[in-house]
């Protein structure tokens, strides 16, 4: 990609992402994502209303008036994006593609962290790893972690959600907030799935486009599945393929719901056609 469309595509999805951070993510990401525990911030004088149980005994003795002890949110958490860069995030029906929403959503994510003054990295994976970028904080490693994304040529085109949960594992130690930002394209990566939701606060955010829900009626067609390279001819318009795809879709979503209730990791699902600020929000707000 050109470094002037490159620099504008970035542009635009960082333009989008901080204004709805700004105006509505950060509070919800705030209370969605606690910090470690409360640390001690300040003594002041009693007002009525306080807990008894607040007050400062040893400072009361001193200063021959009652004074409390002030607890604030102890936060310098850590967030990790694992997005999926395979070659099946070039589909998109409609306005944008999987991997477009996957950056802007990556952008939504990495601001609103940025106002809580958490640091943010991310693991870019196909069926390898194709980028790690470790966690720091600011707006242009913010702007690097979105333009990897739009401009990155993965060199592998499949799926491997356990390569990228284990890679993660491997490299933060402690417990981090971490997204999986992917279409879950992939089967067998349930124990890996667990164990890292054992360790981590792990939120599993499932990209999907309506192409792949709804079998559209185009007739004769070459039918390409964008990861393996592998191509069929299919007629489209048959009732019984119609519906042995729709089946299919619908058992693969249905497997990843349940996947995600048994390993107590939250999910939602997103297309690529729809807004995702509904969706995102009521994921928070479950949380908060």
């Amino acid at each position: 990609m050109e470094a002037t469309e490159l620099i504008r595509r970035v542009r635009r999805v960082e333009l989008r992402a901080r204004g709805l951070s700004n105006q509505i993510f950060s509070g919800e990401y705030h209370s969605a994502f606690k910090g470690r525990g409360m640390a001690f911030s300040e003594n002041r004088a009693y007002q009525h209303g306080d807990e008894i149980r607040t007050i400062d005994w040893n400072v009361t003795a001193r200063m021959r008036s009652p004074y409390v002890k002030v607890f604030e949110e102890e936060r310098e958490l850590t967030a990790m994006l694992l997005i999926d860069v395979s070659a099946s995030g070039t589909l998109g029906s409609r306005t944008k593609s999987k991997r477009e929403l996957a950056a802007e959503l990556a952008a939504v994510l990495a601001f609103s962290a940025g106002q809580n003054n958490d640091k943010i990295g991310a693991v870019l994976f196909s069926d390898r790893i194709e980028r790690f970028i470790p966690p720091k904080k600011g707006r242009s490693h913010i702007l690097r972690i979105v333009r990897e994304i739009i401009d990155l040529e993965p060199q592998g085109r499949g799926t491997d959600v356990t390569l990228a949960l284990e890679h993660f594992g491997r490299v933060m130690k402690k417990r981090t907030i971490a997204f999986l930002i992917s279409d879950l394209q992939d089967r067998g990566f349930g124990d890996v799935l667990k164990r890292t939701a054992r360790r981590h606060d792990l939120v599993a955010l499932q990209l999907v486009d309506d192409l792949e829900l709804r079998a559209a009626r185009l007739g004769w067609i070459a039918a390409t599945d964008p990861e393996t390279g592998g191509t069929a001819f299919i007629d489209s318009a048959a009732p019984r393929w119609k519906k042995r795809f729709e089946s299919a879709s619908l058992a693969h979503q249905s497997e990843v719901e349940q996947l995600m209730k048994f390993s107590g990791v939250d999910h939602t699902v997103l297309n690529t056609g729809k807004p995702y600020v509904q969706p995102l929000m009521q994921l928070f707000d479950r949380r908060g």
